[in-house]
């Protein structure tokens, strides 16, 4: 079977790559909640699987570092290029 993997994983992941706590920046609003929310999202491949014969290449955990890794860089850049604009 895939794997399953939650919102607050993700939150771990990605702010853990920075050496940040999630909790101190993320708030809940509950005026975003769908009308029938699930207690749980979860993202899982095994239908591919079964289906297609398919299994990531990359999984979970590398994926959200490469995407933190990237808006990382962006934003250095973006500072980069601010602070020497004329």
């Amino acid at each position: 079977t895939g794997e399953t993997h939650s919102i607050k994983e993700f939150l771990d992941i990605a702010f853990g790559q920075l050496d940040l706590d999630w909790q101190k920046y993320v708030r809940i609003d509950e005026r975003y909640y769908r009308p029938a929310e699930v207690e749980i999202l979860l993202g899982d491949y095994s239908k591919a699987k079964k289906i297609l014969n398919w299994e990531p290449k990359i999984h979970f955990e590398q994926l959200v570092n490469m995407m933190i890794m990237e808006d990382h860089n962006l934003a250095k850049n973006e500072k980069l290029l601010k602070d020497h604009s004329v």
